[in-house]
């Protein structure tokens, strides 16, 4: 799958993407609306993490679905 699946059906992925990232809210991830940027900046806001880190576990969790 790629990103523009994941994008295209965001609704869809965000109960994936709140199992995975739990720190996330709900406002957030619809704030998100499928932008992976967005994405990574809010794990790297919520976890500590590096750009890198939220983009490797972006990559991962994609892998997985």
């Amino acid at each position: 799958m790629n990103w523009d699946q994941v994008e295209g059906k965001w609704t869809e992925f965000t109960g994936n993407a709140k199992a995975q990232w739990g720190k996330l809210t709900d406002d957030e991830l619809t704030e998100i609306d499928g932008n992976r940027e967005a994405l990574a900046g809010k794990i790297q806001a919520q976890y500590g993490k590096t750009k890198e880190e939220a983009e490797q576990e972006i990559d991962a969790w994609l892998d997985r679905h």
